[in-house]
């Protein structure tokens, strides 16, 4: 996803549209974290889902690791933006490599 006005007001739209999809149509959205899954997508609808799963050592954030340190002067834990280390934190449900997740 691109970061642009252009694609913040298409990550907008998508996000009521899912909204509509979940609430009024009673449909399901699972969500499936690759990686890397980061900026608008980790911000809106890769977190919108009824369930989210992620694969094993993505690389999921809202904005790197260099990023960080530079805005908070603060260093940041290696692997805080690695799967495992945000799923004991709760950010999503199970964590489940790509090849069975094709079927």
């Amino acid at each position: 996803m691109q970061e642009g006005s252009l694609s913040l007001m298409q990550m907008a739209k998508i996000s009521s549209a899912l909204y509509d999809y979940q609430s009024n149509k009673k449909l399901f959205y699972v969500s499936i974290l690759t990686s890397p899954t980061t900026g608008g997508v980790t911000a809106s609808f890769g977190m919108l889902g009824d369930i989210i799963i992620a694969e094993p050592n993505a690389y999921i954030a809202f904005v790197g690791k260099r990023v960080i340190e530079q805005t908070l002067n603060k260093t940041v834990p290696e692997d805080s933006q690695v799967t495992e280390y945000l799923f004991h934190k709760g950010l999503f449900d199970p964590i489940v490599p790509r090849n069975p997740l094709k079927g």
